[in-house]
């Protein structure tokens, strides 16, 4: 009889201690249970919103064009595809540092790391030799290419002193645009204070238009201030 009360407690004590041993575990938050995983799928991030400019060609520039050019069908209606910027530095080969802080300069005007251009053969007149750097550059393309734009068109270019507009001038018969730029100093990314010389830069535009007056009705309703024609002088003016 002894034996049996023995066991009974014996199995009361491993039971109490069992129980003691759940009730730590759970006031550690364990639980002795592993924490349930999430299910379903991953959670959606909301997309940045489109470029300004590139809204404006979706809303209205297309549809102004299609009535412009009576397009058939939205397909045919010419978009742009990349914007080039280069920055040439011929004086590098004698000041090397040059290249370095038009890097800098480049990547902050346009938001992206530029390559640097490397002359492609010997150039006796100029004493260049092949491989040398001769400048920076940078392809633009989608959001970026929007953003540049816009500030080209409504930040940059109205900062040139006595500023009449952009020469038409630079369309190459299929639609596309270059023009250039002769003070880096108008983007004002770039602080005067901090650069070592003035620099020039070189802007192509590349569009899917077919002939200049297409890609030019293109460029002038996304905002591009194009130099208007003086007025008509002399006798056959009107009053």
């Amino acid at each position: 009889m002894a034996d049996e009360n023995n066991n009974e407690d014996a199995k009361a004590a491993a039971e109490a201690k069992k129980k003691e041993r759940a009730e730590k575990a759970k006031a550690k938050g364990g639980g002795g249970k592993k924490a349930a995983e999430p299910t379903g799928p991953a959670p959606k991030y909301k997309r940045e919103k489109a470029p300004r400019l590139k809204k404006t060609y979706d809303d209205t520039v297309r549809a102004a064009m299609m009535k412009e050019f009576s397009y058939k069908t939205p397909m045919q209606v010419p978009r742009i595809v990349k914007v080039t910027v280069n920055m040439g530095l011929g004086k590098a080969k004698d000041e090397p540092k040059m290249i370095d802080n038009g890097v800098e300069e480049l990547k902050a005007i346009t938001g992206q790391s530029p390559v640097v251009s490397r002359a492609k053969k010997d150039i006796a007149v100029f004493k260049l030799r092949k491989g040398q750097k001769i400048g920076v550059m940078v392809t633009l393309r989608r959001e970026r290419m929007w953003e540049f734009l816009d500030r080209l068109m409504n930040i940059a270019l109205p900062r040139v002193r006595d500023f009449r507009g952009v020469s038409p001038r630079g369309f190459d018969g299929r639609g596309n645009f270059t023009m250039g730029v002769r003070e880096q100093i108008i983007f004002p990314e770039i602080e005067y204070d901090k650069i070592d010389s003035i620099k020039g830069l070189n802007i192509s535009i590349v569009t899917t238009a077919t002939t200049d007056a297409e890609g030019r009705a293109l460029l002038t309703h996304l905002g591009m201030p194009f130099r208007q024609p003086a007025p008509a002088t002399g006798t056959g003016a009107a009053a």
